[in-house]
């Protein structure tokens, strides 16, 4: 842990869990052997909560200590800053202090909001884009949410770990005895010995827009071979999940009710990859030599034979109770911004409706491929996190055609940065942080060079006679 001094006030945490309990003040202060004047000034956040009492509140109630952190608080906090900023509240005249009684008091009404608000928000760019879709393809039938989304809360909702899926993966990679250098042969025996399908590597010309396709019919797994080594095992090992692990992964995705069809297909996709990592990546040992290497990704790739991107993603799986990583945020961007994935371990709020801050340095990894650059940012609430980036290439290109060139960004708190080999060199102690925001739309910071859009929370001061470093000036007030 670093050793900058951080207060914790968890007061809301700390009444909801007794009242969880059914104890009264006097109750718990006695379980805990401290005064009840101490637990009333903890409850009501007008005393930092002291290591001696979170570690006796974790001994005596079986909570992890990572349930103080705030992670629920801090995502809902951001959640509702970041749909009260929309004009249409602007005449409530919300304070910051009101936003975080709610989010302290009450994250999970936070939520039901947020997905209220959602879908108020999708409703009206349907009703926007109908005419012209309508007009364009002869009318349509528009669905209510976006899957992506709807599976990236879900995911988000149960913090991007599985415990069914990774003990049973940890269970099947014993049982294979897999290895680093055999372990495209074992999976295709697997494959041939207990299901009857034979793996095939197949021309780009066959295969030109595909890169792994099950023929059930022939009962054969046809892999591009444009996909490199650990590619090609990475795809087995889906089609192992699929075929090995179906009956359970439909039951984790029947522990919600999605609302399309495409959403309950992406969701088992997205569960079949999550077992796949978990395979090449068991639990247990992934863990241990993630930590002896100092969570080094591209050492812990050649040691499981598994690229950047499986590597990166992998961490921030590891979340199980008593067995946690570094809570790492991973997020997948193109050159035009865009993001294709995002997790969250930890209590980085990545923004809903927007994009990422161009001032982080995950987008300049596109200047130098395959290097991986760190930096310190501090988000406008002062929470500080040390960040990896690098660009990976998905797929191999033939000649003449441009590499489809992605950036991976991967970061913790601060507190957590000493445990990893890149903050070398780094002060950890007084960090020279880059401030960032959420996105141009959300952040206040004035005079930013690199803002493309006014803040929805300020008013615009416009002045016909002066420039300033930033297209948009706007009001402190």
């Amino acid at each position: 842990m670093s050793n900058v001094t951080k207060k914790i006030f968890a007061g809301p945490r700390i009444r909801r869990l007794r009242r969880e309990r059914g104890l009264s003040q006097s109750q718990m202060s006695s379980e805990l052997g401290f005064s009840t004047s101490y637990l009333n000034l903890v409850e009501r956040n007008q005393r930092p909560v002291s290591a001696q009492f979170l570690l006796r509140l974790a001994e005596v109630y079986d909570v992890e200590l990572a349930a103080f952190a705030g992670t629920d608080e801090a995502r809902a906090f951001a959640d509702l800053s970041e749909i009260i900023a929309d004009p249409m509240f602007k005449s409530l005249g919300l304070l910051r202090s009101e936003l975080q009684d709610m989010a302290d008091s009450a994250p999970r009404a936070v939520d039901a909001f947020t997905l209220l608000y959602k879908s108020f928000q999708q409703a009206k760019q349907n009703a926007t884009e109908l005419s012209s879709q309508f007009a364009e393809r002869g009318g349509m039938e528009l669905d209510a949410v976006f899957p992506v989304d709807e599976v990236r809360d879900f995911i988000h909702d149960r913090k991007n770990y599985f415990a069914e899926l990774d003990e049973a993966a940890e269970s099947t990679h014993e049982e294979l005895g897999l290895q680093r250098d055999d372990a495209f042969m074992v999976l295709s025996g697997r494959l041939d010995e207990e299901h009857g399908v034979r793996v095939r590597i197949m021309p780009h010309e066959v295969m030109p827009e595909t890169l792994r396709h099950f023929d059930l019919h022939r009962r054969q797994l046809l892999i591009s071979e444009m996909l490199d080594a650990s590619a090609r095992i990475f795809q087995l090992a889906v089609q192992l999940a699929q075929l090995e692990f179906k009956p359970m992964i439909q039951r984790i995705a029947d522990t919600h009710s999605f609302q399309t069809e495409e959403a309950r297909r992406l969701v088992r996709i997205s569960l079949a990859n999550y077992f796949a990592g978990a395979l090449l990546m068991p639990y247990g040992r992934f863990l241990a030599d993630a930590k002896a290497l100092k969570y080094d990704i591209e050492h812990l790739g050649r040691r499981y034979h598994t690229s950047f991107e499986q590597v990166s993603h992998r961490l921030t799986t590891l979340q199980r109770p008593g067995e946690r990583g570094v809570p790492f945020f991973f997020i997948r961007v193109d050159k035009a911004g865009n993001i294709s994935k995002r997790f969250s371990a930890g209590r980085f709020h990545f923004s809903r409706f927007g994009g990422t801050c161009p001032l982080w340095q995950v987008h300049d990894t596109f200047t130098i491929p395959g290097r991986i650059a760190t930096q310190i940012i501090q988000m406008p609430d002062s929470t500080t996190y040390f960040s990896i980036a690098r660009t990976v290439k998905r797929v191999g290109a033939l000649y003449g055609q441009p590499d489809q060139q992605l950036a991976i960004g991967l970061g913790c708190d601060i507190a957590f940065a000493r445990d990893l080999v890149y903050a070398k060199g780094h002060d950890l102690e007084q960090p020279d942080a880059t401030p960032v925001g959420p996105n141009c739309r959300l952040c206040e910071r004035p005079a930013c060079p690199q803002r493309a859009n006014p803040p929805l929370t300020r008013n615009l001061v416009l002045d016909e006679r002066s420039r300033g470093i930033s297209a948009y000036r706007f009001s402190q007030e």
